[in-house]
This record gives C-alpha cells, sequence and structure tokens, in this order.
C-alpha cells in the first residue's frame, strides 16, 4: 500500500465519510468534521453539474482516479454510463464492492494507471473523462495525448483539482508544507500544445480552503497537546524503556520524521498558506477537430 493510499483508507475509515476529496465549504454550513459529508457533497454536486447531462445512459464517461467509487456509482444512478480508473488496489476493491450493487450498469473497472490505459481499445469512445483530485498525480505530457485519443470530438474533460500558484518555491515560511499539484502556468501552456479548448476556469481556492484550517486547528489544537501529555507519562514512568523507542525512531525514521513534523506540527499548513502556495480550479476543457 503507498502512503497516499493508506492516507485516503485511513482518512474514510478514522472519518466514516465515503468520499476521498476535499469538501466544498460556503457561509450556510459550519465548518466541522461533523459536516464533512455534506461539504464533500457538495463538491460531488459541483463536479458533477459540470459533466454533460447524462441523456439517457448515451453519455460515457471515464472517471480517472475513482477513489472508492463513491463519485462513479452517483453518476450510474444518475444515467452516465461511467467506467472507473484507480491503480490502487485497496480502493479497487471497495469499488468493485459497490459496483457488485449496481450489476446492470456495465461499467468496467480499470485497475491500472492512466498512462497504461488501453487506448488502442477506445478511441472515441467516451464523452467525457474526469479527474476528481487526480489529474495532479498524472504527468500532462501523458494525460493530454491519451485524452485526445478516448474523446471524441466534442467531448469534454472536467478537472478539479489544485495547482501551484506563481509562490511555489519562493522560500517563504510553509513553502514546503504543502506538495503536489502542476504548476498553474505548465497546465496554460501545455493546454496550446493539445486539441482542447478550455471552455471553463473557476477559481475555487477560497470554499475548498477551510478544509486545512479544520484539519490545521485539530492537528495543532488536539493531536499536539494529546501527543504531548503521552510523552510525558512515558517519560514519568518508562523512562529507559521509552528512551530507547525515541531513538530507535531517530535512527531509522529521522529524516522522514522531521519531514512529517515540518510538513503538519511546525504551524505552517494553515489556510493563508495552502491560499498562497495552491490554487483549486474547476477547469472543463472541450475536445476539438
Amino acid at each position: 500500500m503507498s502512503s497516499r493510499e493508506l492516507g485516503l483508507v485511513l482518512a474514510q475509515q478514522l472519518l466514516g465519510v465515503d468520499d476521498l476529496h476535499y469538501g466544498l465549504w460556503d457561509d450556510d454550513l459550519p465548518l466541522s468534521f461533523a459536516n464533512l459529508a455534506e461539504a464533500q457533497q457538495r463538491y460531488s454536486e459541483l463536479v458533477l453539474g459540470a459533466l454533460p447531462p447524462p441523456g439517457g445512459g448515451a453519455v460515457r464517461v471515464l472517471d480517472i482516479g475513482c477513489g472508492t467509487g463513491h463519485l462513479l456509482s452517483q453518476m450510474l444512478a444518475r444515467g452516465y454510463r461511467a467506467d472507473g480508473l484507480v491503480p490502487a488496489p485497496k480502493l479497487a476493491e471497495q469499488v468493485r464492492r459497490r459496483l457488485a450493487r449496481a450489476p446492470d450498469a456495465g461499467a468496467t473497472l480499470f485497475e491500472q494507471t492512466f498512462e497504461t490505459f488501453p487506448v488502442e481499445d477506445y478511441e472515441g469512445f467516451y464523452d467525457a473523462a474526469l479527474f476528481s483530485e487526480s489529474f495532479q498525480y498524472i504527468p500532462m505530457s501523458a494525460s493530454f495525448p491519451i485524452l485526445a485519443r478516448i474523446l471524441g470530438p466534442g467531448g469534454q474533460v472536467v478537472i478539479c483539482d489544485f495547482f501551484q500558484t506563481g509562490h511555489s518555491g519562493d522560500g517563504g515560511p510553509g513553502d514546503r508544507s504543502f506538495g503536489g499539484g502542476h504548476r498553474m502556468a505548465a497546465f496554460y501552456e501545455e493546454l496550446e500544445r493539445h486539441p482542447f479548448t478550455l471552455v471553463e476556469d473557476i477559481d475555487i481556492t477560497r470554499r475548498v480552503s477551510p478544509n486545512i484550517r479544520l484539519l490545521d486547528e485539530t492537528l495543532m489544537h488536539k493531536l499536539v497537546p494529546a501527543g504531548q501529555t503521552v510523552n510525558r507519562y512515558l517519560s514519568d514512568n518508562y523512562a529507559i524503556s521509552w528512551r530507547l523507542v525515541r531513538g530507535l525512531f531517530r535512527l531509522f525514521l529521522g529524516r522522514k520524521l522531521e519531514k512529517q513534523k515540518y510538513k503538519y506540527f511546525s504551524g505552517h499548513r494553515t489556510q493563508a498558506v495552502f491560499e498562497r502556495y495552491k490554487t483549486y480550479r474547476l477547469l472543463v476543457l472541450r475536445r476539438e477537430g
């Protein structure tokens, strides 16, 4: 299991949610873990609303990086002819279980990376391709040529994901706190090389960034004090053993632990830092020609 897959599965198990993407927070929805599932469904509705209307099952969609298959199952329920793609085995198991509950939908699950998708068998097959927080994990030089082949003329690409802003790499406080995402400028440049037109480009960063505040407040105001309490208890009652355990952790995992400590517990992983270094976009592209 990769570290990303582990994080996704743990988030699902600990928070009891079906989706693995961020939530969409507006003023009418108080920021709390109790409302996370509602915020995530609002995000899903935004993404689904960007797809072409289902048209009585005539619209074929490929959900690329479909996670646990929750969004995929919603598309099938709304009348889309949707297939999913996920390379992570543990997530693929959950998708298969969902699809088993709707055997008449005829959905196909591709358990592979998008770079290895069987393009020859699906030339011009799909009407739309969807990336929900998955576009960032695929090199754009690989994704665009595949999309150009599997989508027919007029086909749509819907991308909802975050990108790096022009501030990325400036060395400011928190610059290394958030990884991932293609550079926004590089996306526009790459787009010019392929037969796609940008139809919609909506900045939803301020509606997504409260997720970071919710996590930061939990880490800094709950987990950190709890960890300090446990450390004091073990130091007071099992001083020698606890010192040995900490020494072994530093010896074998020191560099990784320091990296994670900076990333999650330095106080830089905040909503403001996210908004400086990331821009979260809903993008809709049309296949030309």
